[in-house]
């Protein structure tokens, strides 16, 4: 059976929300005919299962890197390759998204324990069977969380970033571009106020000034312009935009009383 999975437009990031019914996974090894085949794999996977599976090949670490897609759900991802190995790979995954899957490939067990510290999902042993494949997969699809934590996909200049909206506290107008402050860091976003509150719309966010999006999750109090985050952060609340900000503020709290 299908399941919904709600994911930002890839070419409109923040206008607008469309729901798709696939797992996005991407496959990367050295050896393309092992791609080939581990897509045939897949694909007859999605056949019995009423899914629909888009596979994204890559042919070397550094190529999933520097092309990485935070719509991935899932990836296949061989140690040995020539130019970045895969836990190379993995390890600059894992600074730009949290959430994704990891499966290693190897033909050695010597990196089972090495790969761990990525939060990998688990080992295949080269070369793939079908049997093994779809055990694998059945047990990812139970464990996985059934509905995704909302996220946004944003590009910067240090790379594609999925930042949940959980882990995002406010965002903050800087020279031309945005800059969003979440747990982790400081990520700039090239996107506008108004299309960043727009796609931010109902999700528990709110314009506080011109300048500033805040996370309502976060606010700890308002005293007379000034907002106090649970963090300690201070942002600034408009005159003009103080009355409707309280009123949005006040709505939410409700929900939680």
């Amino acid at each position: 059976m299908n399941y919904i999975k709600i994911r930002y437009n890839t070419k409109s990031i923040f206008m607008k929300c469309e729901v798709i019914f696939l797992l996005h996974i991407a496959v990367c090894d050295d050896e393309k005919n092992f791609i080939a085949s581990l897509d045939d794999l897949l694909q007859k996977y999605a056949a019995q299962t009423d899914l629909e599976i888009k596979v994204t090949p890559f042919y070397d670490g550094s190529e999933l890197v520097e092309k990485y897609d935070t719509t991935f759900d899932l990836i296949f991802l061989d140690i040995q390759m020539n130019q970045m190995n895969g836990l190379k790979a993995a390890e600059r995954i894992r600074q730009m998204d949290e959430e994704v899957s990891i499966i290693f490939l190897t033909t050695l067990t010597q990196y089972s324990l090495e790969g761990y510290k990525y939060q990998a999902t688990n080992y295949i042993i080269k070369p793939i069977k079908y049997a093994r494949l779809k055990a694998e997969m059945d047990k990812w699809r139970k464990r996985r969380p059934q509905g995704d934590s909302p996220y946004l996909a944003v590009s910067s200049p240090s790379g594609k970033y999925r930042i949940f909206l959980k882990t995002l506290h406010y965002i903050e107008t800087f020279n031309r571009s945005l800059l969003l402050h979440t747990e982790q860091e400081n990520i700039i976003c090239s996107k506008s106020m108004k299309e960043m509150e727009q796609a931010l719309r109902s999700k528990g966010f709110a314009r506080c000034h011109t300048s500033y999006i805040v996370n309502l999750f976060f606010v700890k109090g308002v005293k007379k312009l000034e907002i106090e985050l649970i963090t300690g952060e201070i942002i600034p609340i408009s005159q003009p935009k103080r009355k409707e900000f309280m009123e949005q503020l006040a709505d939410y709290w409700g929900d939680f009383l």
